[in-house]
């Protein structure tokens, strides 16, 4: 077989024809609406100064600080770049302080890969409410209740309530939708 008289150069290939484009490694964007904190510790006088970081891998995304809220509403959404939907995504609760270190308020972490499998299935054409899967609390788990991933304005999306721990009490509801990007790998 001849070679062509005038090559195309793909800068996104390397020797041996494999691609290292950081877009072909990712599979989309997972956004995690933050929306509201539910009975958190008190670390300041009378109250706490809340905020949210939100991790996976060496990503680091953080809330606003809500003052003096112990019951705090985000309601802001966060954007992760997944490129391994097996790693967890991990969730801390900090109360802010302007004289010294942040105090810690409990942490959470989770599972992406039930929603994913979700997501995966391309689902189409569902009336608004169709419940997909279903993921129980347990010990492998920060659920602190049933959580459901739903078909909803046609979108994926799964609510969570988060319990906190190494804490004495809180939780934190958070809410899952995937945003497929072109020109990336994808589900």
């Amino acid at each position: 077989m001849e070679s062509p008289k005038n090559p195309e150069i793909d800068v996104n290939k390397t020797e041996g024809g494999a691609s290292n484009s950081v877009m072909d490694n990712l599979l989309g964007l997972l956004r995690i609406r933050v929306k509201r904190g539910i009975n958190l510790a008190v670390r300041d006088v009378r109250s706490s100064d809340p905020y949210v970081v939100i991790k996976m891998n060496k990503q680091k995304l953080k809330t606003r600080v809500i003052r003096k809220n112990v019951n705090p509403d985000w309601d802001e959404d966060l954007t992760l770049s997944v490129s391994d939907p097996n790693l967890p995504v991990f969730l801390t609760v900090y109360d802010h302080d302007t004289f010294s270190m942040d105090d810690k308020m409990g942490e959470a972490e989770f599972d992406i890969r039930p929603f994913i499998e979700a997501v995966k299935m391309k689902l189409q054409g569902l009336p608004d409410g169709t419940i997909i899967t279903k993921i129980q609390p347990s010990r492998s788990n920060c659920l602190s209740e049933e959580s459901c991933v739903v078909w909803e304005d046609g979108k994926v999306l799964q609510d969570m309530c988060l319990r906190l721990k190494n804490v004495e009490c809180g939780e934190v509801e958070i809410q899952l939708q995937w945003i497929d990007l072109p020109g990336s790998g994808g589900l």
